[in-house]
């Protein structure tokens, strides 16, 4: 049952994410593709914009893809966990818990749904499995967490900063 649950889980939080991505990508469902998605990266003063945009992407995408089969486990999880760490920090973390008010809930639950898959591993319904794939445990989640936490500090710490909002002398 175990396997199950761990199935079931991998493939909601994975291909949610990965059609995440796919609007980023692609501009499916509704989605900004990269035009916008760069654009967005601009407005939220990461800089580079592109490349930051392009990874951010992929790591939905390909994380999510990777996520729902089970595969190189925990890569997937690891590249989730960063987008959505940024994610939290910049745009959600001011607005509060609630999604409703555009705030962390969302992101913190497929935070820790990662975070989670990442220490379990995938299960014995998934292509790492099937294949044979073992990262070495402990050592695999501590350096992937490290890199993890490294990334999102680089994309922190590089953004530009705030724009100078210059008050002008009101005429009496």
């Amino acid at each position: 049952m175990v396997a199950l649950g761990l199935l079931i889980l991998r493939l909601v939080i994975g291909l949610t994410l990965a059609a995440h991505g796919a609007q980023k990508v692609f501009g499916w469902f509704g989605g900004p593709g990269m035009t916008g998605w760069t654009g967005a990266m601009n407005r939220m003063r990461i800089r580079p914009a592109t490349p930051w945009a392009w990874m951010s992407a992929l790591a939905e995408l390909l994380g999510g893809i990777g996520l729902a089969l089970g595969l190189l486990s925990p890569l997937p999880s690891a590249a989730i966990a960063g987008s959505m760490l940024v994610a939290m920090v910049i745009v959600h973390l001011p607005k509060g818990f609630f999604v409703t008010k555009g705030g962390y809930e969302f992101n913190l639950a497929i935070l820790a749904s990662v975070a989670a898959l990442a220490l379990t591993g995938p299960g014995a319904y998934s292509l790492d499995a099937a294949l044979g794939i073992r990262f070495p445990e402990p050592v695999s989640v501590i350096v992937v967490t490290i890199l993890v936490v490294a990334g999102v500090a680089v994309a922190l710490l590089t953004r530009a900063p705030e724009p100078v909002v210059e008050s002008k002398p009101q005429v009496t």
